[in-house]
């Protein structure tokens, strides 16, 4: 295949034994990332934080393009948009939305139970977190896509609000109250989403330990069952870091996360072998 470091190899031999080489590789001079550049990057951001001179926004997600300047606040997400598809006022749409249960209607429990299986999902997926009869919904039909949506809205979300990623006058109460919207969605549906446990793995080592403190361990004890290889070096490792250099206090929230972790692990693990044993 042509992975990269193949590509490398076979350009160093392209170069000095042409003969040997008869395929045509790609212009490409770079075939390796640069591992010290998200470093250099969040260096140079403290640096420009601290004197007072930083006119542009500089991330310093790992191996994350700049994100785009929002025009639009995260929360006004949060909020159902009017149904598209409901048009009754269309003869030839009637027929459909007699099949179709506008999804702002829903107001009640007895609505989502006799609607359960004529309901489309809203447009802005960020609304489903503060809806706890959408989450009902999430929890009772296992759709892919609603899953997939919702993951993809979240972690473009967390890229562009990270307070520790993103130097552009970040406001740590709006994070810290985005995680905690996450945080309570993850309680209710009893399990982890996936597009978190990859925001964690890739900023706990940017992670100062301090900003959005139980936030982020609350996310973190719910981060989904995956092999211990992952798991260390994802996570212990950039926990052990902050864990030894630490107060009393924070030694002691990362264990109680770490516990809570644990229980969730196995609540999963009863009801999964529950499943299988019926």
């Amino acid at each position: 295949g042509m992975q990269s470091h193949l590509q490398a190899l076979l350009s160093l031999y392209k170069l000095f034994c042409p003969e040997l080489v008869t395929i045509t590789l790609p212009g490409k001079k770079t075939y390796f990332k640069n591992s010290e550049g998200p470093w250099k990057a969040a260096i140079t951001a403290v640096r420009q934080r601290n004197q007072g001179t930083s006119p542009l926004s500089q991330a310093v997600f790992l191996s994350m393009p700049q994100p785009r300047s929002r025009k639009r606040k995260w929360n006004a997400q949060l909020v159902i948009p009017s149904s598209s598809a409901y048009t009754s006022n269309l003869g030839e749409d009637l027929s459909f939305t007699s099949k179709s249960f506008p999804v702002e209607q829903l107001q009640t429990f007895p609505q989502l139970l006799q609607n359960i299986h004529h309901l489309e999902f809203p447009s802005r997926m960020g609304s489903v977190l503060t809806n706890p009869l959408l989450l009902h919904y999430m929890n009772c039909i296992k759709d892919e896509s609603i899953y997939l949506r919702l993951s993809y809205w979240m972690g473009q979300m967390l890229q562009e609000e990270c307070t520790w990623c993103v130097v552009d006058k970040p406001c740590e109460e709006e994070f810290r109250s985005f995680l905690e919207t996450i945080y309570k969605a993850e309680c209710f549906l009893q399990e982890g989403f996936s597009a978190c446990e990859e925001f964690l793995y890739k900023t706990l080592p940017l992670w100062d330990g301090v900003c959005c403190r139980s936030e982020v361990l609350g996310l973190v004890s719910w981060i989904p069952l995956s092999s211990f290889s992952d798991v260390k070096s994802y996570l212990y490792d950039p926990l052990a870091q902050l864990f030894f250099t630490s107060s009393i206090y924070f030694k002691c929230s990362v264990l109680e996360s770490l516990k809570e972790l644990l229980q969730n692990w196995l609540s999963g693990n009863v009801v999964q072998a529950d499943l299988e044993s019926s």
